[in-house]
């Protein structure tokens, strides 16, 4: 895993384990997906959500091109554990609150708006397609803010009233929602 842009370009951490249970998306796709995002957001004002965040990756990339409200959302002991280790060792600390926590429990108690949203469930999660109802339904979008769904082939948003864009790497898809 790298980080792609900003102030911690190049800086590149292993999780600690061989049965990981994450994803990390491909820098590939992390590369395009940061693409449009600056195209469209002015970084240093956004107040991000990163729902089965994983290695972090994308919290990372956000605050390394100057985020300095992200929340990190996983249920994985070890992955929160891991994401710990890392800001403390990128010295981020203040600005990423990281909860242990099930994705959809923490949706249903969340009272906060974001301005962006990520969430890259694994992608044989039987519910993966009521993730974009249930944050729509909970309000947790600030008015134009973005979701972005991490998912294959195997499912399809290009319908949803709320879907913005649909950006295809290879075997990687982001449907992008609009609020």
């Amino acid at each position: 895993m790298r980080i792609i842009g900003g102030q911690f370009k190049g800086r590149r951490f292993t999780p600690p384990a061989k049965n990981w249970p994450t994803r990390p998306t491909t820098d590939y796709a992390k590369e395009g997906l940061f693409n449009i995002i600056e195209n469209n957001f002015n970084i240093e004002d956004l107040k991000i959500l990163d729902l089965f965040g994983g290695t972090g990756n994308h919290c990372y990339e956000f605050i390394s091109r100057g985020c300095t409200d992200a929340t990190y959302v996983d249920k994985f002991p070890g992955c929160v554990r891991f994401v710990k280790e890392i800001a403390k060792k990128l010295d981020i600390e203040d600005h990423l609150n990281i909860l242990r926590l099930d994705v959809f429990k923490y949706i249903k108690i969340c009272k906060e708006q974001y301005d962006y949203i990520f969430a890259g469930p694994p992608y044989g999660l039987r519910n993966l397609d009521s993730i974009p109802d249930f944050i729509f339904e909970k309000n947790l979008l600030k008015e134009g803010g973005w979701l972005v769904l991490e998912h294959n082939p195997n499912h399809d948003f290009q319908h949803h009233e709320k879907i913005h864009q649909v950006r295809n790497y290879g075997k990687t898809i982001f449907s992008i929602f609009k609020n």
